[in-house]
């Protein structure tokens, strides 16, 4: 299930988040899954630089990403 759903460039993208921790790191690290929602069924992960050593901290700061936010990191990912 998608945690919001967005419009960029006459597309439709359902959006997720998830958390990555590397092998020698006590952070996590958060990271956006674009889906777009036509045939084609692109996805796009792109890493956004909010880090935690708590993954629920981490996702209650990702709660405050404005839809804006995620266009932006969208369209940087797509150029």
């Amino acid at each position: 299930m998608a945690w919001r759903v967005l419009e960029h460039a006459g597309q439709t993208w359902n959006v997720s988040l998830a958390a990555e921790k590397g092998p020698s790191s006590s952070q996590w690290n958060l990271v956006v899954s674009f889906r777009s929602t036509d045939q084609a069924r692109r996805s796009v992960w792109a890493p956004y630089p909010f880090t935690s050593s708590s993954k629920a901290a981490l996702f209650a700061q990702a709660d405050r990403l404005s839809t804006k936010d995620l266009q932006e990191l969208l369209a940087a990912r797509l150029a």
